[in-house]
């Protein structure tokens, strides 16, 4: 099944309401990592991918109509390419805040074994060169993707998401009604703390 919108913002950027977010307007279901816990065939081929394997991109994304957050958002460019009809959303914060989220949650998994969070290794290493520890390394990293991002898709194929945006920017991009519903707000820095045993 071809993805129709392509996320391509880094965890810790509203990319959990995103996904909720994406559900509710009927353009899921949608992949993200935190499914992948509960689809251990699915979660070997994002680990035989990290490995080394070639992508098998209708198996990874079969059944999805959409994918937000890490795995799949290091492979931005690839998808785009391969879903030009796609839409694209960025979803953003200041690197500031980015960073003080990165570091109470995906950081502390990071430092995990490697065998308890072989993904969130992945990560580090692929996304922020083995240093995702380094606070200027890693704001520079992520600073970098968002310019890479907005510099290489069209701008009528993006929509640049910040927290707080809400419906409209989203519905008005993806061409449909905004709900009664408030937009949703998942997977806050206290809730995956809690989740992940973090704090």
């Amino acid at each position: 099944m071809p993805l129709q919108v392509i996320g391509t913002g880094f965890g810790r950027t509203g990319t959990d309401s995103m996904r909720t977010a994406l559900n509710m307007l009927g353009q899921g279901p949608t992949h993200h990592m935190l499914e992948l816990s509960d689809r251990p065939e699915l979660y070997r081929l994002w680990i035989e991918l990290a490995r080394g394997a070639e992508p098998d991109w209708d198996a990874l994304f079969d059944g999805y109509r959409a994918c937000m957050d890490w795995p799949s958002a290091y492979f931005w460019r690839e998808l785009i390419e391969l879903n030009p009809q796609a839409k694209v959303i960025l979803t953003w914060r200041t690197a500031e805040s980015w960073w003080a989220s990165f570091e109470k949650t995906i950081l502390k998994v990071w430092r995990w074994p490697i065998e308890k969070s072989p993904l969130i290794h992945w990560v580090g290493e692929n996304v922020f060169g083995g240093r995702p520890d380094d606070r200027e390394n890693a704001i520079a990293v992520y600073e970098r993707h968002v310019e890479e991002v907005i510099a290489t898709v069209p701008a009528d194929r993006l929509l640049v998401h910040r927290l707080g945006d809400g419906w409209e920017p989203l519905c008005a991009h993806l061409g449909v009604p905004v709900p009664a519903e408030p937009y949703p707000s998942r997977n806050t820095t206290a809730e995956l703390q809690a989740r992940m045993s973090l704090e």
